[in-house]
């Protein structure tokens, strides 16, 4: 009934033309096989009759196959298909109607006859078909000569034929617009030679400065590349495309993954494009059904992090969206940000800082979400490691409030974004959250241990990441302002390494582990680790930037090392020595099994961290949090 609801005037044209189709084939059938003679004019009385059902009939087979929904503007083999399922149906109702019904109980013989019933099959495939083809090719010569009319700049394709397949389809289209593809490259060798949607494969990846050259020389000059997903693989060797094509003075764009579910836009090449690491596939159904209808708070939602994680929410359907940040410039943005996403989550902003009790406490009471993220967070390692009381009193303290609110205001579920510096920690930044995560574990496990009648108790979770790509703060932007002024880039170490994610793939997967703990069976597992493939050295990304920005490291761009700095390590660690790893049987996430110590000891560390804190007492706080974490090695004052 809903498919029926939805019905235009456009479907009921389409209909009509079927119908039309349908007629025209089965009287041309009979024509055909009778020639026009005695055996056709004798036919015509019982034709009629039994024409208006059979027609009825054929409406719904329409309506079942999708013909009568389907653009023509962009028909294709599953619509072919569906022609001649269509087709087949109908022949084998004229079959079941000639030799059950009208033969033995009517005429005493056969009505239409096996030569008109096949005869029916061919003609009602070229009927229905004939026009939706005309049409589709006139929508893409169209397109086509628009394309080469309105400035166009001509391009040339690097990848595999699958990848280049889907952006011509979408120049052909019209959703890729001013751009006309003269070429692709391949790195297969079995494109090569090859057409592809009437584009030629005209080499492979080292030909490209003499296919460049050719077509300055024919003066069709390519101005611009696009790298399509398989551009990037590591054998492809993306940084070596990227070089060469800027030495050429080339613009260069990318195409989204086939697999992000984005539309085939054209964007600029981003260092993401170089981490040269697979994204993790996710199950996107499984995320809509924790979010959809839902109302969410999202905490620090002005940062990059919480930011992102707001997006996605409104994506998924949330029906009320609850942003809490405490700088009035990024509330702003973000809030800007979803509003141009058009109608549907009922998107508020409210001014607070997690660091005041009462304030947090009336604000989500007031808003009763389903969902907390606890995003907001003071996240910088030398920062921390200089005026560390404030970090205690936001990453401890206001998690502390976060939680105790979201518990009072009747959530389902806190997720806090987490480090994976909390893992045996030398920073403040990591001492901080780990701490925030054992006040989580312990009120998740006490809170499970008193559960009372049929309603599931709240659960609290900790989510650990490494470095995002691109977020404030992290080395990204700060190298490419670096490049931007010439250099020198400025690395600490030549043998740090960290571990890198993209920002969407992170936020995706927090969201995943939201789903693990609310499945239908308690899981005890509370601290969550994300798998961040290999790690990267910071050296080798910031050659990777100078090469992207079409520069030599070393030559128009020094490297430049500084020395490690408070707080930090070479190598991060994603599982403690004594905190086992388990799999939780999706891909991408891990859980660890961290020291859970109970919530009265917690208790007496929190009252006198607070009155330590109040006395300004350095050396107390120190030995609290020692004493709470003794891996702890963190060289702070």
């Amino acid at each position: 009934m809903a498919r029926l609801s939805h019905l235009t005037l456009r479907n009921f044209l389409i209909a009509f033309h079927d119908l039309l189709a349908t007629m025209a084939a089965l009287f041309v059938a009979f024509y055909l096989r009778f020639e026009g003679g005695e055996g056709f004019v004798d036919r015509l009385p019982l034709l009629f009759e039994i024409l208006p059902y059979f027609l009825a009939f054929s409406v719904v087979v329409f309506f079942i196959f999708n013909l009568t929904t389907t653009k023509w503007r962009f028909i294709s083999l599953p619509d072919a298909l569906n022609i001649i399922r269509v087709a087949t149906v109908l022949t084998v109702a004229l079959l079941v109607l000639d030799y059950i019904f009208v033969a033995p109980n009517v005429r005493g013989t056969f009505f239409l006859g096996k030569v008109t019933i096949v005869l029916y099959w061919f003609l009602e495939i070229s009927f229905l078909s004939a026009l939706r083809l005309a049409y589709r090719y006139f929508r893409y010569t169209r397109v086509r000569r628009h394309a080469r009319i309105e400035d166009a700049a001509p391009i040339l394709l690097i990848g595999r034929a699958a990848d280049a397949e889907v952006l011509l389809r979408g120049i052909e289209s019209g959703a890729v617009k001013r751009v006309w593809p003269v070429g692709v490259l391949s790195p297969s060798l079995a494109d090569r030679g090859q057409f592809i949607r009437s584009v030629p494969v005209l080499g492979g990846v080292d030909d490209i400065e003499d296919i460049i050259a050719d077509s300055a020389r024919r003066n069709k000059a390519i101005t611009r590349i696009v790298m399509t997903p398989s551009a990037f693989e590591p054998e492809a060797h993306p940084e070596s495309i990227l070089m060469r094509a800027r030495k050429l003075g080339m613009i260069v764009n990318r195409m989204p993954s086939l697999e992000s579910g984005d539309t085939p836009r054209l964007t600029a090449v981003a260092v993401e494009d170089l981490l040269l690491r697979p994204s993790e596939k996710i199950d996107y159904a499984r995320l809509e059904a924790l979010i959809a209808d839902k109302a969410v708070i999202v905490t620090g939602g002005g940062g990059s992090i919480g930011a992102e994680i707001c997006k996605h929410l409104v994506a998924f359907g949330a029906a009320r969206l609850l942003i809490i940040e405490n700088s009035e410039p990024a509330l702003y943005a973000v809030t800007e940000a979803l509003a141009a996403f058009g109608p549907g989550a009922a998107v508020e902003g409210r001014i607070a800082d997690i660091r005041d009790r009462e304030r947090i406490m009336r604000v989500m009471g007031e808003f009763k979400p389903d969902i907390v993220f606890h995003a907001a967070a003071l996240k910088h390692v030398p920062i921390l490691e200089r005026d560390w009381s404030e970090g205690v009193k936001t990453n401890i303290f206001g998690s502390i409030n976060v939680a105790d609110a979201a518990l009072a205001a009747g959530a389902d579920a806190m997720v806090m974004i987490s480090t994976d510096k909390a893992i045996e920690p030398v920073s403040m930044l990591g001492l901080t959250k780990r701490f925030a995560e054992m006040y989580c574990q312990a009120l998740d496990h006490d809170l499970a241990v008193h559960a009372v009648g049929p309603k599931r108790p709240m659960r609290l979770i900790s989510v650990r990441f490494g470095n995002v790509l691109a977020s404030n703060g992290s080395v990204v932007p700060k190298f490419k302002a670096q490049i931007e002024a010439g250099g020198p880039v400025t690395v600490t170490h030549p043998d740090m390494v960290r571990y890198f994610m993209t920002i969407r793939e992170a936020c995706d997967l927090v969201i995943t582990a939201a789903t693990h703990a609310l499945g239908a069976e308690r899981s005890d597992v509370s601290v969550y680790v994300l798998n961040m493939g290999q790690p990267v050295k910071i050296v080798d990304l910031a050659e990777r930037m100078i090469r992207l920005s079409g520069l030599q490291p070393g030559y128009d761009i020094e490297i430049v090392f500084t020395g490690m700095r408070p707080g930090e390590r070479l190598h991060e660690v994603l599982f403690a020595s004594e905190e086992p790893a388990v799999k939780i049987g999706i891909p991408g996430i891990m859980a660890a099994q961290p020291n859970e110590p109970p919530m009265q000891t917690v208790h007496k560390w929190i009252t006198a961290l607070e009155q330590a804190i109040a006395r300004d007492d350095p050396a107390t706080i120190r030995t609290i949090l020692k004493d709470a974490v003794p891996e702890f090695g963190s060289t702070a004052a």
